[in-house]
């Protein structure tokens, strides 16, 4: 991640030097592909919600193909590009396109990232992801050491990090702006789904138009229930990650380069109820990472992270007057340092100093990190992010200057934040709520014995009858360490499966 984001802080302001389109006969599978048009073919896979934004912020190239289970869903999606050829299935898709195919753009269920953008990478394909990059730890380990083998351009979806108040963030904080950080507070307004849902009864039919066991794809097999899909499958676990997972790549992304941040050192949650199924309707999450070398002005010592969603906040701080917000009403950031605090609103927007009457006499660094065309736009109405992809993908992988969010980068960030929902998972194992210490580079726990076991709501049922409260919680045993291994690294089902880890 280091080496990959120094290259892009020194080399980003002269990429247009190392531009290069050429054909894709000439460059190979294992160079990724350039159209010979100068413009990119991109297949869109997942078009029917968010991928429908990406594909338009792309349209400076080729939609050649769309794929999706949910034709109703895609059908807005279909009428933007009638000439891209019309898909339910990304194997078929490329098995019939992959020489016409440059690119993909990836915008399904979080359970079938890295299923679909695995084996595209094997392709030679170029991949931009939306977030959560992928729905485990070691797929986004996967993702990224194919990434470097294959030398293909990547991005993962959360566009606030080709922004230039993310860099701005950064050049404050190593600028020395606010000291040494040691503690920093992030916190969102999600859900705004239902979650901590009971298990969905099934017994419905399925619409014509779904294909429901390409929606289900490598998870277990279930009863179709139209509370999954379209789009409230972030409330279940077998699909999504739940608010955390779905907003930390954006919200954590600016302190996680402004602090030169990895892999956390241990995780502990706290939240709501939850069950086997579904993520609870609040949680609470801390990280600790380990002290770093310095960097710029400062020196990064021990930090905490924590994380609140569905309601919670961190304390307000002390510096804010009656009447000034803190953050923004989608959520913000607040970093603690030894020599005073910054705020931001949701995506890092908006940074400023604490106490707010701290900006009037402050004087900003000098940007030192390159920015991002478009990147001082509004976050809705640009195309930014989608375009540094597709300008790293027409560039040779010798002289590639890699896309802000590429995935020697995206990898490691997803893999803290789905450390939470490890976290929130396991919080009740033997009732302890301990702390979890994590060895990073070997994706496992090191303090869950073979022994441990943990307790889960299977079952949470209320009525009333004849005036009276009924109260069914049901509770069962599950092994800890067996548990933790098969959310580290999920087992595929139904024929599904995922490349071997490259040896790099």
């Amino acid at each position: 991640m280091n080496i990959n984001r120094r290259k892009f802080l020194k080399t980003a302001a002269i990429g247009a030097a190392g531009l290069t389109v050429v054909p894709s006969s000439v460059l190979g599978k294992a160079y990724g592909h350039t159209a010979p048009s100068d413009k990119l073919n991109i297949a869109g896979i997942g078009v029917g919600g968010v991928g429908r934004r990406n594909l338009a912020n792309m349209k400076t190239e080729n939609i050649v193909a769309l794929c999706d289970i949910d034709q109703k869903y895609a059908a807005k999606t279909y009428n933007d590009y009638p000439k891209a050829k019309q898909f339910k299935d990304w194997r078929e898709m490329f098995d019939k396109m992959e020489k016409s195919i440059d690119a993909i753009m990836v915008a399904t269920p979080d359970h079938t990232h890295a299923g679909v953008t695995a084996h595209g990478i094997t392709l030679g394909k170029h991949a931009y992801v939306q977030k959560p990059l992928t729905h485990s730890v070691y797929e986004s380990r996967l993702l990224a050491k194919l990434a470097k083998k294959y030398k293909v351009a990547t991005q993962m979806g959360n566009q606030g990090n080709s922004f230039d108040w993310c860099r701005q963030i950064a050049e404050w904080v190593q600028a020395g702006a606010i000291g040494d950080v040691y503690e920093a507070h992030c916190w969102t307004n999600r859900p705004i789904w239902p979650q901590g849902l009971p298990e969905p009864k099934g017994g419905v039919s399925i619409p014509s138009t779904l294909d429901w066991d390409l929606f289900i794809g490598p998870a277990k097999k279930r009863p179709y229930d139209p509370a999954y899909t379209p789009w409230n499958w972030r409330g279940f676990w077998d699909f999504g990650t739940g608010a955390l997972g779905d907003m930390a790549n954006h919200i954590m992304d600016p302190l996680y380069w402004a602090l030169d941040l990895k892999y956390p050192i241990s995780v502990s949650a706290s939240s709501t109820l939850s069950n086997l199924y579904s993520p609870p309707q609040a949680q609470k999450v801390t990280y600790k990472f380990p002290a770093r070398p310095p960097k710029g002005n400062v020196n990064m010592p021990e930090l905490m992270v924590h994380w609140y969603d569905g309601g919670l906040l961190p304390d307000r701080p002390d510096e804010l007057k009656d009447g000034e917000m803190m953050g923004d009403p989608d959520g913000g950031i607040i970093l603690h340092g030894t020599k005073g605090k910054i705020m931001t609103g949701c995506y890092g927007q908006n940074p400023t100093l604490l106490p707010l009457s701290r900006m009037a006499y402050f004087k900003e660094p000098e940007p030192t990190i390159p920015r991002v065309k478009g990147g001082n736009g509004n976050i809705w109405s640009t195309n930014a992010h989608e375009q540094d992809w597709v300008r790293a993908a027409k560039e040779s992988p010798e002289n590639r200057v890699e896309s802000t969010s590429n995935f020697q980068f995206s990898g490691p960030e997803n893999e803290m934040v789905l450390m939470g929902v490890l976290a929130t998972r396991l919080s009740g194992l033997n009732g302890l709520h301990r702390e979890l210490l994590w060895d990073g580079e070997n994706m496992k726990f090191t303090n869950i014995s073979d022994s441990d076991m943990i307790k889960i709501v299977t079952v949470d049922e209320y009525a009333v009858i004849d005036g009276n409260p009924k109260f069914d919680r049901r509770y069962a045993d599950f092994n800890a360490q067996e548990m933790a291994n098969e959310w580290i690294k999920h087992t595929y089902h139904n024929g599904f499966k995922l490349p071997d880890m490259p040896k790099i």
